[in-house]
């Protein structure tokens, strides 16, 4: 069997730079009794948190388990979170080390300077992603967030409100162009932002080149991570046969068994020990 590994595969710039600000925390704490948080998982991905935690790092849920800190170290999360999330960790005194993704935060700039500028935000990208909800908290107001072409035809601007839209980091390409087509052809006054990270851009084209050349397609990555969902839907489009698992225990390698060709690419908060697993398993069974 023939294995072929995208290159892109794995951990990007900003969730290494994350992991790496956390376990550096760590040695530099050793010695100490200060405990260290991560506000929200620091990257989505269940194997890499559970390390830290065996560490003896904590997550710090939500704003309630926040509220209740009076001292230690907080590590903001890489997907990053609202201004007023900022404002509270300043406000009561702990040591804050920000390892939000450099592009994330430069979308916080952006959204912060033109919503005071007047503008109605538009953000495409999923509601529900903590980066999308840290994005909307540095707007003042007038931010909409969209994710699909049924909304995009639905929106409306206030009258007279000139229109900035921006994207998660991690969407669609494809879509996001799609979707900024549609709310553009509205005749608003619209600038658009193309803020998706030109990594993801590079790893969704790898996913989809290696899907339309191998019999199956494997994509190793979180379950809440999504943009390894978005490679799953790249990849499933053109291979029918892809198989979205989060370690080597998810994966039926007898669902591989008359297959000559996998392609194996992994989501940005994918460690390299996982994807090396699968790949090295894949090859010594086949």
């Amino acid at each position: 069997m023939e294995v072929k590994r995208a290159k892109t595969a794995g951990f990007c710039f900003g969730v290494k730079r994350a992991v790496d600000t956390v376990y550096e925390q760590l040695e530099k704490e050793k010695d100490s009794q200060i405990q260290i948080y991560t506000y929200g998982p620091i990257i989505h991905n269940e194997e890499v948190v559970k390390d830290m935690e065996k560490k003896g790092i904590k997550v710090l849920k939500s704003q309630e388990d926040l509220e209740q800190l009076t001292e230690g170290i907080v590590i903001i999360r890489s997907h990053g979170v609202p201004e007023y999330i900022c404002t509270k960790l300043n406000e009561k005194g702990l040591t804050v080390i920000d390892a939000t993704c450099p592009f994330v935060k430069k979308i916080h700039r952006i959204v912060k300077r033109e919503s005071q500028n007047g503008a109605q935000i538009v953000i495409i990208g999923n509601p529900n992603h903590p980066e999308v909800e840290g994005i909307k908290g540095w707007a003042e107001k007038n931010v909409t967030v969209i994710q699909d072409t049924q909304e995009a035809e639905k929106f409306t601007a206030e009258p007279g409100k000139a229109v900035c839209i921006v994207a998660q980091t991690t969407f669609n390409y494809n879509k996001f162009q799609d979707l900024v087509e549609i709310i553009s052809k509205k005749g608003y006054d619209v600038s658009v932002l193309n803020t998706i990270c030109s990594a993801t851009k590079e790893r969704q084209t790898e996913a989809h080149r290696i899907a339309e050349e191998v019999d199956a397609m494997i994509v190793i990555g979180d379950k809440h991570s999504s943009n390894t969902q978005k490679l799953f839907e790249i990849c499933q489009k053109a291979c029918k046969d892809t198989y979205y698992i989060q370690t080597l225990d998810d994966l039926d390698l007898n669902q591989l068994g008359s297959v000559e060709t996998v392609g194996i690419t992994a989501g940005a908060s994918t460690p390299n020990n996982i994807i090396e697993e699968v790949q090295n398993n894949v090859r010594i069974i086949f």
